[in-house]
């Protein structure tokens, strides 16, 4: 039993080091907001220059890129509908880039526990053996005490990194979402402006 309770703490280690690194590349500030692209919102004007912040979008695959060919595609509807399209959009773009999060949140809940598992499973065995023989060597019963704190040790190993990870990518999230949000605005704001005049 204390074998399995081991092997399912190495199993959810390499997951969350796993989800770790995965959203380290994906959640990189080039990947989600290209400088190409936030220069070609800057350098756009007017309707008239949204082809070329297009082609600057399709060659920068990216969440904004995406979000602002959404605008040059519907530029033609009136600006609220226009803005409702762009808005679920970005819900689905903002759910892309959470993705994984839950899961290293759940390894900051369950890591812990199963080390606490381990903990007690090595306890009772440990005890029975006392029970069994005695207290004719306290070494035994101390050595077998330090292997069975290593559970806790090692889930509490693995649930502080997930921790980390998932807090600082979720706040890593509501930045490149708030900057997604400004640039769209701004260029929305742009692609409008000329229906004022």
């Amino acid at each position: 039993m204390e074998y399995l309770v081991y092997s399912l703490l190495i199993i959810t280690s390499i997951i969350g080091m796993t989800f770790i690194v995965e959203r380290g590349f994906a959640l990189r500030w080039k990947k989600v907001v290209p400088q190409k692209i936030e220069d070609a919102i800057e350098a756009c004007k007017s309707k008239n220059d949204a082809d070329m912040v297009k082609r600057v979008c399709e060659q920068n695959a990216s969440p904004l890129g995406r979000l602002i060919s959404v605008s040059i595609e519907r530029m033609s509807w009136p600006k609220e509908e226009a803005v409702d399209a762009l808005q679920t959009r970005a819900r689905h773009e903002i759910v892309k880039l959470e993705r994984g999060l839950v899961v290293l949140e759940i390894i900051v809940g369950i890591a812990p526990l199963l080390g606490l598992v381990g903990t007690i499973i090595g306890m009772m065995a440990t005890f029975e053996n006392v029970g069994a023989m005695g207290l004719n060597d306290a070494s035994k019963l101390a050595s077998g005490i330090s292997v069975i704190l290593k559970a806790t040790l090692v889930g509490l190993l693995i649930a502080i990194p997930a921790l980390v990870s998932w807090s600082y990518y979720s706040k890593k999230v509501e930045m490149l979402a708030v900057e997604m949000e400004t640039l769209c605005d701004e260029f929305m704001r742009r692609l409008y402006r000329e229906e004022k005049n």
